[in-house]
């Protein structure tokens, strides 16, 4: 399941990931809140946790978690991933090297600091 974080910053979209990801998360929380933010917005930053009780995704979220990255490719400023899932996190690291937007990676024991550097 993914759930909005609350309380950041204007321009700083946050989602939690806990237990199972499924394709159903992506349409109904984390793609609505992400396409009403860019009609607001040029530049957006995101703060994503995929926290302790994380089991993994299905094939249908991990294909959503792409497109919608993709899709707004440009237009991302900052991304700060949280996790403590290695596989997740080296994944990060891969694709964040491409991406125009600055990009960095924080334990889950971190997210106090990840929720300060994206907002700044």
């Amino acid at each position: 399941m993914i759930r909005r974080i609350e309380g950041l910053p204007e321009g700083v979209l946050g989602f939690q990931a806990q237990g199972r990801v499924s394709a159903s998360d992506y349409a109904t929380v984390l793609t609505p809140a992400v396409e009403v933010a860019f009609k607001q917005r040029d530049k957006l930053r995101l703060l994503y946790q995929i926290g302790p009780e994380f089991t993994g995704f299905d094939a249908g979220a991990a294909w959503d978690d792409m497109r919608v990255g993709l899709k707004h490719y440009l237009s991302w400023e900052k991304l700060a991933l949280v996790s403590d899932v290695e596989w997740i996190r080296s994944s990060a690291a891969l694709f964040g090297a491409l991406m125009p937007a600055q990009v960095r990676i924080f334990a889950n024991g971190e997210l106090e600091a990840a929720k300060r550097w994206v907002s700044e």
